[in-house]
C-alpha cells in the first residue's frame, strides 16, 4: 500500500484498530474486546515464537555488544512488531522497516531515506550484524553510546517519524497512549515483560533486542573462515583472486613521500604506496567486519544538510558484512552520505584525498607518514578488493521470516 511519502507501507492499513476491527465505525468493538485474538493480525504465534534468543554464532566472533539486554525470543518479537509497525509515526505511514529495509541488509536504496516531514540527515546505516561489534555506540557520529536509546530517536525526530513533542506535536507519551488502544501491544508486552505497561524503556530494549538479532554468518567468507586458524590464511573455498583481495584489504603497506597531480585540482605532497596491502582491516577489523573504535573520520565530509558545511564528526560505520547482495548490486550507497555505490566510488575516496586543515578529526591511518595517502591502486587490485568484498555477503538476512514483516492485515 502506498502512502502519502511515497513509501509502501510495512504495517496494516490505518484504523482504529489496526485492521482487528469488524467495523469502519471507530466506537466499535475491537476483537480483543470481543474476545478475539489480540494478535490475529500479525504473523505471531505466542506458543511457538521464532528463535532470537539461541541463534548459532562462529566461534572466531570474539566482539559482543549485547550488554545486560540479552537476546529473548519474546523481546526480540515485541521488536520485529515495533520495527515494522507505521503506528509508530505520527501520520501511519513510516516505520523502522521503511527505512531499513530487509531485501537491502537493512539499509536503504535512497541517499536519504523519507520521513513524515523531510528527509534523514544521513543514509540509513545497514543494521546486520550492529551486535557483533566492539564499540556499543551507534549512529554515524557515535552519539548514542548504546543501542537501547538510539532505537527511539527517530520516533522523536521531527523529521523522520514526528512524536517529538516539540512545537505542537505529539509526544512520547501520546503515542504511548496511541499504542495502549492497539489490541496486539498489551499482548506483546506482556508476552516479554509479564505485564501489559508500555513504557519507551520497555520499547528501547525490544527493539534492540530484535535489531541485534540480525545477523549474517552464510557468507562464503564465513564459510572459508570456519576452516582455517586466522584471517590471512589462504581459504580453501576461495578463488586465487578472492584470496588476493583478502590480502590487499587485511595488509598495510609500505609507502614514500611523493607527488601526485589531479586534474583541476593541482599538485598535492603525499605518501605514496610502494608495496603491501591497502590497510581496510586495520579500521574494519576481521573477522566481524566491525570498526575500530579508534577510529576517526575518514575525511570524506559531505554534509547532506547543508553543501556548503562540511561533516567532520562522522567516525563510525556499520559492518562491511553483506555491503552487496548475492547479486552483487551495493545495498545502498556507501558512507553517511549514500554517494558510493560502485566499487570503483568507494575505492576512489581512499585511494587519495586532499588533506582538509579544517579536519581536526581525521584519523592518523589517513595519514602515513604525516601525508595523505595515495594508495595507488591498480585495475587488477580494485577487481580483487571487489571480489573479496562479495564475499561477505550472505543469503538467509534477506528473506529470513524472523526479521520479516509480521503485519498480514493490509
Amino acid at each position: 500500500m502506498s502512502t502519502p511519502h511515497g513509501h509502501t507501507t510495512t504495517g496494516p492499513s490505518p484504523s482504529p484498530t489496526r485492521g482487528d476491527s469488524t467495523s469502519e465505525d471507530p466506537d466499535s468493538t475491537s476483537a480483543a474486546d470481543d474476545g478475539g485474538n489480540p494478535l490475529d493480525c500479525l504473523d505471531v504465534d505466542p506458543e511457538a515464537l521464532l528463535d532470537y534468543a539461541n541463534q548459532p554464532v562462529p566461534d572466531y566472533i570474539v566482539h559482543d555488544n549485547t550488554g545486560d539486554n540479552p537476546i529473548t525470543d519474546q523481546g526480540a518479537t515485541l521488536g520485529r512488531v515495533l520495527f515494522y509497525d507505521v503506528a509508530l509515526s505520527v501520520d501511519d505511514s513510516i516505520s523502522c522497516a521503511s527505512c531499513h529495509q530487509q531485501q537491502y541488509a537493512f539499509s536503504d536504496l535512497p541517499e536519504q531515506s523519507e520521513g513524515v516531514a523531510g528527509l534523514t540527515h544521513r543514509h540509513s546505516m545497514r543494521l546486520v550484524n550492529i551486535r557483533f561489534g566492539e564499540d556499543p555506540t551507534v549512529r554515524w557520529d557515535e552519539s548514542a553510546t548504546t543501542l537501547e536509546p538510539q532505537t527511539t530517536r527517530p520516533i522523536k525526530d521531527a523529521t523522520e517519524m514526528g512524536y517529538s513533542g516539540t512545537d505542537g506535536s505529539p509526544g512520547m507519551n501520546d503515542l504511548i497512549a496511541k499504542m495502549e488502544g492497539l489490541p496486539y501491544y498489551p499482548a506483546l508486552f506482556t508476552l516479554a515483560f509479564g505485564d501489559a505497561a508500555i513504557t519507551e524503556e520497555r520499547m528501547q530494549l525490544a527493539l534492540a533486542q530484535f535489531v541485534r538479532s540480525i545477523q549474517s554468518f552464510d557468507s562464503r567468507y564465513d564459510e572459508g573462515r570456519s576452516q582455517v586458524d586466522d584471517d590471512l590464511t589462504d581459504f580453501p573455498n576461495f578463488s586465487l583472486v578472492e584470496n588476493a583481495g583478502k590480502r590487499l584489504f587485511i595488509e598495510d603497506f609500505t609507502h614514500e613521500p611523493d607527488q601526485i597531480t589531479i586534474e583541476g585540482e593541482g599538485t598535492f605532497d603525499a605518501s605514496r604506496r610502494t608495496s603491501g596491502g591497502l590497510n581496510c582491516g586495520s579500521c574494519h577489523r576481521p573477522p566481524e567486519f566491525d570498526i575500530d573504535p579508534e577510529s576517526l573520520n575518514n575525511g570524506f565530509l559531505l554534509n547532506l544538510d547543508d553543501p556548503l558545511a562540511q561533516d567532520f564528526s562522522v567516525t563510525r560505520s556499520p559492518s562491511l558484512h553483506d555491503m552487496m547482495n548475492p547479486d552483487a548490486v551495493f545495498n545502498g550507497g556507501m558512507f553517511h552520505t549514500g554517494r558510493a555505490n560502485e566499487m570503483a566510488g568507494l575505492s576512489g575516496h581512499y585511494n587519495f584525498r586532499p588533506f582538509d586543515p579544517g579536519n581536526t578529526n581525521l584519523d592518523d591511518r589517513m595519514l602515513p607518514g604525516g601525508l595523505p595517502q595515495w594508495l595507488n591502486i591498480s585495475p587488477t587490485e580494485q577487481v580483487q578488493l571487489a571480489a573479496f568484498l562479495e564475499t561477505l555477503t550472505g543469503t538467509a538476512v534477506y528473506t529470513d521470516p524472523r526479521w520479516s514483516d509480521p503485519f498480514v492485515c493490509r
